[in-house]
Parts: structure tokens; sequence; C-alpha cells
């Protein structure tokens, strides 16, 4: 092997310092360490992947009794408009999941569509990357963009800024055209406050805000439509008026007597 690679490397000296660094039980006890804590990370993350889908599995099984234990902490004459707000929310919240994943599954199926043409490599991979990346707010789409667009490099360098281009303008088309149209229809938040919303909850919060912003708005839209809105429109006469007239009545009433 020397002799074939010539001058360029010392094997032997290359092979005495890998011999050294292993002798050193420090240098072992680093590696060990090392390997134990990516093996307790992989392993904490595949633990709290199944332990959120069997929660989830176990939530879903069980709403409809939870809303109705609910129900029963509020007065009986207030728990059917409770419930129809409680169930508006739910639903929005649902609606806006199937958006989500709509928005998703139209950045997949164009990219597998753009990628094969342009020949990029594992088009159905790369196109299953974008689906995954885009069912995360604000970075997910960028996220999977440039991994996508790194990859083409082993193509081609023109193939990789192809792919850059295409992506730079899709990400354009989903923030401020595709989502605000598919979450109006999905959860009825115009798409100006979509925007709003996603930005103002990802600045917030993150990742996380970005996720919950738009239920959050669509869930304040439907308790300002069925509580204040209904509350203020039965107020057609000022408190203090209202109070006036019934001093003024019972004066009357005692009058007569």
């Amino acid at each position: 092997m020397q002799n074939t690679i010539g001058n360029t490397l010392d094997i032997d000296s290359a092979l005495n310092d890998a011999f050294s660094f292993l002798k050193d039980p420090n240098n072992l006890l680093n590696i060990g360490g090392g390997i134990v804590a990516v093996g307790a990370g992989v392993a904490s993350g595949i633990t709290g992947s199944i332990i959120v889908l069997i929660l989830t599995l176990y939530f879903l099984a069980s709403l409809r009794s939870m809303k109705a234990v609910t129900y029963r902490f509020l007065p009986a004459y207030r728990r059917e408009g409770f419930a129809q707000v409680l169930e508006e929310i739910t639903q929005a919240v649902g609606r806006y999941v199937v958006g989500q994943v709509g928005l998703a599954l139209v950045n997949g199926v164009l990219s597998f569509i753009f990628l094969s043409i342009i020949g990029a490599p594992f088009p159905p991979l790369l196109a299953l990357l974008a689906f995954i990346g885009s069912m995360i707010p604000l970075v997910g789409t960028l996220s999977a963009s440039i991994v996508n667009s790194a990859l083409c490099l082993f193509v081609s360098p023109v193939t990789a800024l192809i792919a850059i281009i295409y992506y730079l303008i899709y990400m354009q088309l989903e923030a401020y055209v595709l989502s605000p149209r598919i979450m109006n229809k999905a959860v009825a938040v115009p798409g100006a406050l979509v925007v709003i919303a996603a930005f103002g909850g990802g600045a917030l919060g993150g990742i996380l805000g970005a996720l919950v912003a738009i239920p959050v708005a669509a869930s304040i839209i439907i308790i300002v439509q069925k509580v204040v809105f209904p509350s203020q429109d039965s107020k057609v006469v000022p408190e203090n008026k209202l109070g006036d007239a019934e001093t003024a009545a019972v004066g009357t009433s005692a009058a007569a007597k």
C-alpha cells in the first residue's frame, strides 16, 4: 500500500499514532462515553416517539368521554353553548392538520416531478424528505429544500443550482399563496391573518409556536364569533341607562302603591 500511494501518507506513522491513541485509557473512556451518549439519545428519541404515538391514540379514543366530563364542570344552562364552541374549535384544529398534510403533499408531489425531470438522485426519497419537511412550519420546507439541493450536487453543480432556484420560487408560492389559501379554506382564517399568525408564533415560540399559531388564531376567532359578539349584540341598552330605567320603574311602582 505504501508503494501504491507513494510518499503522500506515511502508513507506518499513521498506524503507530492510532495504536498510541487506543492504548490511552482516557481516550477509550471518551470514545465509549460518546458512543453511550449517542445511543442514549437515539433510544430516548425512539422511546419519546412511541410514547407520543400511544398517548395520541389514547386521547383520540377517549376524546368524547373527556369532553363529556369537561361539560359537567359547567352549569347545566351553559353546557350546550360551551359544547358547541368546543366542538367547532376541535374541528378547526382537525382541519388545520388536514390542511398542513395537504401542503406537504403538494410539496412532495411537485418535488418528485421536478427532481425526476432534472435527473436528481433518488427522486422518491427526496420527495419524501420534502413531504416530511413541509409538516414543520417555517423552517421545515427550508431545511428540506437545502438538503435536497445539496444532494443534487452529486449529479452536477448545474443541477443543484436549478434545484435551488426551483425551491426558492416554491417557498415564496407556499408562504404567500398556497398556505394562506389552503388554511383559509381549512380553518376559516383570513389569508393575511394566517401569514401574521405563523410568523408571529414562530417569533414568539419557535417551531412549536408556529405549529400552534394558526389553530390558536382559529380558536380565538370562533370564541369571538360565538361568545363575544352575541354577548355584545344582546346589550341593546347601555348598562347605566338600564339601571336608571329599573330604578325609575321601582319608584313609580312604589308611588302607585
